[in-house]
């Protein structure tokens, strides 16, 4: 097991006091634990939302929703340490987007009438919160790459993209990843590799 730094030590610790201070209603706390995880949620939810959540809902309209109800849920969250509250913010995030699938179903809307949301102005952070997928372009090109890495990732196959999501989007480790998946750590290793190298080769295309 690698040591923990000093600097990892404080960063814990801030963040503890973050989600103390923004359970208390405290508006800064709440303001920069937002901006500590915003590009990574928005990312998350752009990759996860699929056809149907997309056609019918703005991402950003959806990452306001996850944030208000996070926020509202954090006096129930127990503090474990940043992998822990990183960890509990992209479930609740899971968790909407399904129930948001799930309405959406319900609704039998005539598919003639649906009309895909595209990306709006939060797009060049949202391809930051993206940066460990490709490499980040100037800003003016967000929006041409946000469109091109959803494309291309739409094309993976469902254990492809679950793997680069929880990896490179939600950073678990590759044990959490195994347990998620029901897979070994090595397996999970082996699978991210090639998600990662059959992303590559469609974004080239």
């Amino acid at each position: 097991m690698e040591p923990v730094s000093e600097n990892q030590t404080t960063a814990s610790e801030d963040s503890q006091e973050l989600i103390r201070a923004a359970s208390r209603g405290d508006s800064g706390a709440i303001d920069e634990l937002l901006v500590r995880h915003i590009s990574r949620l928005r990312a998350y939810v752009r990759l996860r939302m699929g056809q149907l959540v997309r056609s019918k809902e703005s991402s950003e309209d959806l990452v306001q929703s996850i944030c208000r109800e996070v926020l509202e849920g954090l006096d129930t969250f127990e503090y474990r340490g940043e992998a822990s509250f990183r960890h509990w913010l992209f479930r609740r995030a899971e968790h909407k987007i399904i129930d948001r699938g799930r309405f959406f179903r319900r609704q039998r809307r005539d598919p003639g009438r649906e009309q895909t949301v595209g990306p709006d102005e939060h797009d060049v952070e949202t391809l930051h919160g993206m940066a460990s997928l490709v490499t980040p372009s100037r800003d003016a090109q967000a929006r041409e790459e946000v469109e091109r890495l959803e494309a291309a990732f739409l094309e993976l196959s469902d254990d492809y993209r679950e793997v680069v999501i929880l990896a490179r989007i939600v950073g678990l480790k590759h044990e959490e990843i195994a347990e998620r998946m029901g897979k070994t750590p090595s397996a999970t290793w082996s699978l991210l590799s090639r998600a990662l190298a059959r992303l590559s080769t469609l974004l080239d295309r």
